[in-house]
């Protein structure tokens, strides 16, 4: 830490030279316009309009230099390109001491731009906040190659810290405050008070359904669904109480099922999770399984509510056609995980070899790409003889 703040680089300002006009003259208008667009009544007004900034070309050209892919910089965040005062240099070597590479520092400002923005007071600062938490530079600078927004977003660092503090107390450790930077980063930019309205709340639903350890449930909840934070409180309550309903859960199996699989749908909005039960509901009828089949499925494999309604049908055609019984789906969902493609092409390689899904299962279906054909391999290998 010590040799953290004796590191002092000097900002690379690039000034660019702005045009500057009088005052607006806003021309009177008629009646006829008097709610419409601020315009002159007449086509041929010589009065001044309001200028644009050019864009920094001091500022393109170094960016050009250091391999950021300005296209995707200007889409993303196009006012940066018009700012008069940049420190690109000052961010690049900044982060190269922390041990970046040029190709991540290029994807980092190509992706958040607005990092060029950052002094190196302020980058110093914030980086002596996360190192209070994280052991080594490295896991900090992987949080910025996956999402820079984490470290770019906000320039209240005492906020940041402030949720830090607040999330770890609840027991989260590195790992998932490392999952929380990198997929849901405006957790951080919240207000920390906004932040323990949701802890509260999930601390309250803990006590309701007679549980007496509500700080592990808030805690046990975010680390399964790291987006729940980023949600409103009114959302995730709605989804509570329409799972409870749809699933006919008591207290109990509602606690479990929160503290459990349930968790990571929370966050869906109301009618996307109202709207998709409803149709997995209706084709699993429509195959012959009765509400404890369909309550069995989803609770199992809640993520299954995610899925479209024409991407479950192709999917579960898929499945039937290739000799796989409903029943089996029932027991085995997380072949539902897969896409359809992946299904299907699944299934041609074993039935290549002769697979008997009614005799040896469907795990195989379930299983990742490495393990999956060293399996088929296996298989092959044995009809071969």
């Amino acid at each position: 830490m010590a040799a953290l703040s004796r590191i002092r680089m000097h900002l690379s300002l690039h000034q660019s030279v702005t045009l500057q006009f009088g005052a607006w003259l806003i021309p009177a208008l008629t009646s006829t316009f008097c709610h419409s667009r601020l315009f002159s009544a007449t086509s041929k007004s010589n009065e001044p309009k309001r200028s644009v900034n050019p864009e920094n070309e001091s500022l393109l050209e170094n960016l050009n230099l250091m391999g950021v892919d300005v296209k995707m910089a200007r889409k993303r965040q196009p006012g940066v390109f018009r700012k008069a005062i940049t420190n690109e240099q000052g961010l690049a070597q900044f982060l190269k001491n922390k041990g970046a590479s040029n190709e991540v520092i290029a994807s980092i400002i190509s992706r958040y731009p607005r990092a060029i923005t950052r002094s190196v007071e302020h980058l110093e600062q914030r980086w002596k906040v996360l190192r209070n938490f994280f052991r080594f530079d490295e896991e900090i600078v992987s949080i910025l190659a996956r999402s820079p927004e984490s470290f770019f977003r906000s320039s209240d660092n005492r906020n940041l810290e402030k949720n830090i503090t607040f999330l770890t107390s609840l027991g989260l450790n590195t790992k998932d405050l490392h999952r929380l930077l990198t997929t849901a980063p405006r957790t951080f930019s919240n207000r920390v008070e906004l932040n323990k309205q949701m802890v509260m709340f999930l601390e309250e639903i803990c006590v309701e359904l007679g549980d007496s350890n509500p700080q592990l449930f808030a805690k046990t909840v975010i680390s399964k669904n790291v987006y729940i934070l980023i949600r409103s409180i009114e959302r995730v309550k709605k989804n509570i109480e329409n799972l409870k309903a749809f699933l006919n859960l008591s207290d109990p199996e509602l606690l479990a099922f929160l503290q459990g699989t349930g968790a990571a749908i929370l966050d869906l909005s109301n009618e996307y999770l109202k709207k998709n039960f409803n149709n997995i509901q209706q084709q699993m009828t429509s195959l012959g399984c009765g509400k404890a089949d369909i309550n069995k499925l989803i609770i199992t494999y809640p993520l299954v509510l995610y899925t479209r309604s024409n991407t479950m049908t192709t999917k579960l055609d898929c499945l039937l056609k290739g000799g796989i019984t409903i029943k089996q789906i029932i027991e085995k969902p997380k072949v539902l995980e897969y896409s359809a493609q992946n299904i299907m092409g699944r299934l041609e390689e074993l039935q290549k070899v002769g697979y008997d899904f009614q005799k040896n299962g469907i795990s195989i279906l379930d299983s990742s790409q490495k393990r999956f054909f060293a399996k088929l391999k296996k298989l092959s290998a044995v009809s071969d003889d």
